[in-house]
């Protein structure tokens, strides 16, 4: 099964799969500093957002559940944002980031839709 063409339905698994691309995507960066400092950043906010859903996934409250999905929701936005800067720095192809870029524009739709639909049932 290839993970880009068929996407696991469960979100956990389909989070520690995004993870590991972010991994396989930063140890074949390049060597030049740029790509070290960036792919640093990414690597970061690109593997804890599984975190954040896990510790949702365990939260004690709506509140905090909120809470921790609304983090991982900055950390995919972050994400987004070196993966930008990877590719308009020149650092790497635009085609061979396309994959991260729409997977991440997903989740961050996921997270956003899950956010909104608990405020609003906090709301009722």
């Amino acid at each position: 099964m290839n993970a880009e063409k068929q996407k696991p339905w469960d979100l956990k698994e389909r989070l520690k799969e995004y993870s590991l691309r972010i991994i396989r995507m930063y140890c074949c960066l390049p060597r030049a500093d740029v790509a070290h400092v960036l792919g640093k950043q990414v690597l970061r906010s690109g593997t804890s957002v599984g975190a954040h859903h896990r510790e949702a996934s365990r939260a004690r409250s709506t509140a905090e559940f909120i809470s921790k999905m609304e983090g991982g929701l900055q950390e995919l936005d972050e994400t987004a944002y070196w993966l930008e800067l990877l590719v308009g720095s020149k650092t790497v192809p635009p085609d061979e980031m396309q994959g991260l870029f729409d997977e991440t524009e997903e989740l961050i739709a996921i997270f956003t839709a899950s956010v909104i639909t608990v405020k609003k049932r906090k709301q009722q």
